[in-house]
């Protein structure tokens, strides 16, 4: 976590729960976490129902998004709405998180340092 110098935030539909079942297998503090509205969110044909509210929650600032779900769509979408940095970042759900998608995360966040 301390190597990627970002903040950390769930996305996930666990909610909090991703702090008690989650974060302790992976040897994670507490994180914060996004909010989910109970309204139905709008859909945009092809783009995952996150997409929109990550793009709010990150208000313009550099934000890299790591899921199993990400698609082109959602890139189009971030380019196209959010002022800032963005790297959507899909993982394989077979595999989950590897040591390359490690180092795709810290290039991306030195090119923001740069």
């Amino acid at each position: 976590m301390s190597a990627l110098s970002c903040e950390l935030v769930w996305a996930t539909t666990w909610l909090s729960d991703a702090n008690d079942l989650i974060a302790p297998l992976l040897g994670l503090p507490p994180l914060p976490v996004v909010e989910w509205p109970d309204d139905d969110p709008a859909e945009f044909p092809g783009v995952h129902w996150k997409t929109p509210f990550l793009v709010a929650y990150a208000a313009g600032h550099p934000f890299a998004w790591v899921d199993d779900e990400l698609g082109s769509a959602d890139r189009a979408w971030v380019s196209a709405r959010h002022g800032g940095d963005a790297l959507l970042h899909r993982v394989d759900p077979r595999v989950g998180l590897t040591l390359d998608d490690y180092a795709t995360l810290a290039e991306w966040r030195t090119r923001l340092a740069d």
